[in-house]
């Protein structure tokens, strides 16, 4: 086995495919009010009882080009009826976690959440940092260069999330700053039953490769190492997160996973964070992309 690796077991996952099949409303139900869906390899959330009526739930990211548009609202309507967002909350603004962001917002009329300092690349004024497309050694990776960077423009829907870390439209959750794979990415905690959205924080599957992407694979790595910016900060977000001991995770790629055996996993991950995730070399190992060198904004 690659050293690199951390092979997870199906028996770890957080969802049940017979329930969610018979619900039928395309969705992974990790809690009766969370519930994810797979947009060709990136997860986006659903959050909120069924029943919670119109500006009850929230939307977390929305997925990989705007003709996800349709799917995501037709699962939205299966689950919540006719009902609206309170809130489109945006864990970051890579083109996988945004890209039907501004039809959403427009068709349900809602505002866009996201980090401060994630704001130049969804208001018009920077595109990210070029991808690194000489780590991660997938197709996935080495196709990187054509994705899109950005930036797109969300004003005037656009504001920042609450400096209290609160989230708009999700009460009982908090935001925390997750840096690292994006320099304003925020990871979504719940306390109360010890729930997190981990972003790209790290990832479930292996996201460099097309074939584990697309099969879901299940597989704990680090962030996707293709578009992660800044090593350095990125093993600190992975040691924050893992240090809040979740029971279920649910995070940008892959399956949801839960319980004490995951858990050993992140620790795991979190501790010989440099051997498992980080690359021997690539552009942004020795020199990482910050906003106080001004590099992590590029226009």
């Amino acid at each position: 086995m690659d050293e690199r690796r951390l092979p997870l077991d199906e028996s770890l996952r957080a969802d049940d495919p017979a329930r969610d099949s018979v619900r039928g409303d395309g969705t992974h139900e990790v809690r009766p009010d969370v519930a994810y869906k797979r947009i060709v390899f990136v997860n986006l959330l659903y959050v909120g009882l069924p029943d919670a009526g119109d500006r009850g739930w929230a939307l977390v990211d929305a997925g990989v080009g705007g003709a996800s548009e349709g799917e995501i609202r037709k699962s939205a309507e299966r689950r919540f009826g006719k009902a609206r967002p309170a809130a489109i909350v945006l864990t970051h603004g890579h083109f996988d976690h945004v890209g039907a962001v501004e039809e959403l917002a427009e068709a349900w009329d809602c505002p866009v959440y996201a980090h401060p300092l994630e704001m130049p690349y969804l208001d018009g004024r920077s595109a990210y940092p070029p991808p690194d497309p000489s780590v991660g050694g997938g197709m996935v990776a080495l196709g990187s260069p054509t994705y899109p960077r950005g930036p797109i423009d969300l004003r005037p829907r656009l504001q920042a999330l609450p400096e209290d870390g609160t989230v708009p439209g999700m009460p009982e959750w908090r935001w925390i700053a997750a840096p690292g794979h994006s320099v304003g990415q925020v990871a979504l905690w719940r306390e109360s039953d010890r729930v997190l959205i981990a972003a790209d924080a790290f990832v479930t599957t292996d996201q460099e490769s097309l074939y584990a992407a697309l099969t879901q694979k299940l597989e704990l790595q680090g962030p996707p190492a293709y578009f992660t910016n800044d090593w350095e900060r990125a093993r600190e977000t992975v040691r924050t997160l893992v240090a809040l001991e979740p029971e279920i995770v649910v995070t940008g790629h892959g399956r949801a996973m839960r319980g004490p055996e995951f858990r050993a996993y992140l620790r795991q991950l979190a501790l010989d964070f440099d051997r498992i995730a980080v690359p021997k070399d690539g552009k942004y190992v020795l020199h990482p992309a910050r906003v106080e060198d001004g590099s992590a904004y590029v226009s």
